[in-house]
């Protein structure tokens, strides 16, 4: 009977480290916290990053 087991359970570690499937809710998670980081920081540093280029516009429009 353990020998049963045993052979059981290292199939079963074989399969699982030979899964390609991979963690699909965990990339999802991964991908919405990722968007959701850009659009806040977009948010926050977008008007400051306008002003940068409008500035660098200005300056090259002036010669």
């Amino acid at each position: 009977m353990s020998r049963l087991r045993a052979r059981f359970s290292r199939n079963s570690m074989a399969r699982d480290l030979t899964d390609d499937r991979g963690d699909v809710p965990g990339w999802v998670l991964i991908t919405l916290m990722t968007a959701g980081l850009v659009i806040v920081i977009w948010a926050l540093a977008g008007p400051a990053l306008e002003g940068v280029f409008q500035q660098a516009i200005d300056r090259v429009s002036g010669f």
